[in-house]
């Protein structure tokens, strides 16, 4: 096993990565935005009103991203299992 297999293999992974957290990640940092400008603009500092929308959409977000990101971690799975069959011939 290569350097340069060991390297790539390791760049696809934190790129799968970041795809598959993106959107669960951007949409909580949407709604944590707007909330933060409505409770600054009502001057409401409840922090209740923070954590729960938060934890809905990001729940929302997961589920609603889950085939994707099923299909990408099966993608990348095969290509691993792929490539140990190549690695040990």
């Amino acid at each position: 096993m290569s350097l340069d297999l060991v390297i790539g293999i390791l760049t696809d992974a934190f790129y799968l990565v970041m795809l598959i957290l993106l959107p669960i990640l951007g949409s909580g940092l949407v709604v944590g935005v707007l909330i933060s400008i409505f409770q600054a603009a009502t001057s409401i500092q409840e922090m209740t009103l923070t954590f729960v929308p938060k934890i809905m959409i990001t729940a929302v977000a997961i589920i609603i991203s889950l085939p994707f990101i099923t299909d990408k971690m099966i993608e990348f799975t095969n290509k691993i299992f792929n490539l140990i069959t190549t690695v040990v011939k």
